[in-house]
């Protein structure tokens, strides 16, 4: 075993007594100290839809642990749903959590000196929190995700929980009653799984998948559905495997294998998120990434899957079209795909699509014939300009006009901005900037989804520009750019903002420009001076460690 685990697990535990003592106390029979110690870390609670399908999950995995040879140890972490957190200041918690998330399971993998660990998540955090704490450790890990949520359905329209917040805005707008507005609420969301689009969790759990941590097919399974419990069964096998052959996950988890899940991302037509969290993956794992990698691939990689949210289908609709292995089947034929990437399986990328057709089944539309995409490149466009120096990210599916001018219209919240649209004060050409909101000045990088669904809902999605240095969630489209770098809170452009001014959104030139002359932007600079932060708890912790947006807002990197 790697790092001389076993050795201290068992060697050493045969000389102290103490240590078997207590791992007898935990089940531990005589037969039992020479077996792998697998960490089962899950994200299981109540809380959320996402999550509450975990624990049975870790459940059968846990007997096919013990099933297979090893002796599984089940510990919990934390969640935050973001879609109860979202539009309110618990929202700032929300990236916090995968930073604890992502210590603790470190903290008990290391801690307790286990041979390996099988991670369930299912909600936006704690998936790739998981993620950052394998790529630390690099001891044998299988991710595992919870699954997604089933359609909900309204008067003939298939619903996920972004319909409940666009139907606010359509009602804000006097386009939707009030007893269509309760229909939409009460039927959104049917049961347990992660928000049914391709949203973040659904992008994550996509990304993983392409990068060799987690099985074929499972990225995309029902939460419900009795395949995903099967596949939860498999991963535990897979991993016990994995021990034994040493397959550690920075064997995966190469550059290679980065540039894999940032073409399925695109192809997929993936969430904003994903932008951050690969950055914060590749910095735990020591591969260089960078901003213009994203950008570099979205010229190559076209948008296959007309999925939710600007597209038509949901995930179980993606799933049973033929799903990722789908997707990297066509990407892998033309050369987009590094297919010598090994698998946590110990199969190549390769390997693992062989026998799977180069073309999308015939009779279903949500894969697109790869001469027929829905975009002839990918959605995820990095721009750059003197409003954002160091980047910043905007999501161009489903959006009509990508060049948008307009006066600024300066919000120092997400609340302020809300209040505006909501409130009809929100007008066809203008630009609204919402600053403060970056992982430092948040503090916690909140994401947008309620003013972004309120301007869809109102009718202003294809006239209205947004551009914060926050973030979004993976169920916004529309004319948005988010993570802007550098933040308000460090003194960044986006604070010298003033209303009325002139901002350009040039998607096609990756373009973020504010058309005031250098020599007034000095003149706001000088008279600047920053907010002042929280002095104590979680939050304060996190602002005084976070570091940039562009370079995934980690906290154990130079700022």
């Amino acid at each position: 075993m790697s790092d001389n685990r076993r050795s201290r697990v068992v060697t050493e535990g045969v000389q102290r007594s103490p240590n078997r003592a207590m791992l007898r106390a935990v089940g531990f029979g005589n037969g039992d100290f020479t077996k792998p110690i697998v960490g089962v870390a899950s994200a299981h609670s109540t809380i959320t839809p996402c999550n509450m399908g975990l624990g049975a999950l870790a459940g059968r995995a846990e007997a096919a642990l013990r099933a297979a040879g090893a002796m599984p140890q089940l510990f919990g972490t934390i969640t935050i749903s973001d879609g109860i957190s979202m539009g309110t200041s618990g929202m700032k918690y929300s990236l916090v959590s995968r930073e604890v998330i992502a210590d603790a399971i470190e903290t008990v993998c290391m801690g307790q000196s286990m041979d390996g660990v099988l991670a369930f998540g299912g909600c936006d955090k704690n998936m790739p929190g998981a993620m950052i704490a394998i790529a630390r450790m690099n001891i044998p890990a299988v991710f595992v995700y919870g699954g997604t949520i089933k359609p909900g359905h309204y008067k003939g329209e298939d619903l996920t929980i972004v319909s409940a917040f666009e139907a606010v805005g359509r009602h804000a707008a006097g386009r939707l009653s009030d007893e269509d507005l309760y229909g939409i609420e009460r039927n959104a969301c049917p049961g347990a799984g992660s928000c049914g689009g391709m949203y973040t969790a659904n992008t994550m759990s996509s990304a993983f998948e392409a990068m060799g941590m987690s099985l074929p097919y499972s990225s995309t399974m029902a939460a419900e559905d009795a395949e995903k419990a099967d596949s939860a069964a498999r991963s535990a096998d897979v991993l016990v495997e994995a021990i034994r052959h040493q397959r550690l996950p920075r064997r995966m988890l190469t550059r290679e294998a980065f540039e894999n899940a940032i073409a399925v991302v695109m192809a997929l037509g993936g969430s904003t998120n994903a932008v951050l969290h690969l950055l914060a993956i590749a910095h735990a794992a020591e591969v260089p990434l960078s901003l213009d990698d994203f950008e570099d691939i979205r010229t190559r990689v076209p948008v296959l899957c007309d999925l939710k949210p600007s597209g038509r289908y949901v995930t179980t609709e993606f799933h049973q079209a033929g799903g990722v292995p789908q997707v990297m089947r066509m990407l892998l034929e033309r050369g987009l795909l590094n297919g010598d990437c090994l698998t946590v399986t110990g199969r190549t990328l390769a390997q693992t699509l062989d026998g799977i057709p180069a073309k999308p089944p015939a009779g279903q539309s949500v894969i697109r014939p790869w001469d027929d995409p829905v975009y002839a490149s990918g959605h995820l466009a990095v721009l750059r300009g003197n409003l954002a120096p160091d980047g910043a990210v905007a999501k161009i599916s489903g959006v009509r006009n990508l060049e948008v001018t307009g006066p600024a219209r300066v919000f120092d919240s997400e609340e302020a901005c809300l209040e505006a649209i909501l409130g009809g004060r929100i007008h066809a050409g203008d630009v609204l900037v919402i600053r403060y909101e970056g992982p430092k000045g948040g503090p916690g990088m909140r994401e947008m989804l309620a003013p972004t669904s309120a301007i869809i809902g109102a009718g202003l999605g294809d006239s209205v520009g947004l551009v914060t240095d926050g973030r979004f969630s993976g169920g916004t489209y529309g004319m948005v750019v988010g993570h802007v770098a550098p933040e308000a809170a460090v003194g960044g452009p986006i604070a010298l903002v003033q209303e009325g001014d002139t901002v350009i959104i040039d998607a096609r030139a990756r373009r973020l420009e504010l058309n005031v002359s250098e020599a007034e932007l000095e003149r706001r600079r000088a008279r600047w001076t920053p907010r002042p932060l929280p002095e104590r708890g979680v939050l304060a912790k996190y602002a005084r460690q976070v570091g940039s947006a562009a370079r995934g807002a980690v906290t154990d990197g130079p700022a």
